[in-house]
């Protein structure tokens, strides 16, 4: 079953955070995600705002999470770190 990889962003540092995106793409591409929804409008209904949201559809929960452990989106991770605050959830499609 598919899954969705769901993160909430708030920016702290555009430039290191810049960064993060540069090396976060090729990293969710080489494990099968794509993005379906990236800094798009959006409406707040419920929670925590955060203005920047991202949905990448991956073939599996398990291949997000490979993806998020891999050493690729690691090392673009450490440029997010400290220049974000995020929320990150990978939810599997029931269909």
């Amino acid at each position: 079953m598919s899954a969705l990889w769901i993160a909430h962003v708030s920016v702290t540092d555009a430039e290191s955070y810049g960064k993060y995106a540069e090396l976060a793409g090729p990293a969710i591409a080489k494990h099968g995600g794509a993005f379906i929804a990236r800094a798009a409008r959006y409406v707040q209904l419920e929670g925590k705002e955060r203005p920047r949201n991202v949905v990448a559809k991956f073939p599996s929960l398990e291949a997000a999470v490979e993806c998020y452990n891999s050493v690729e989106y690691q090392q673009a991770l450490d440029h997010a770190r400290g220049a974000s605050e995020r929320e990150l959830v990978v939810v599997e499609i029931t269909d």
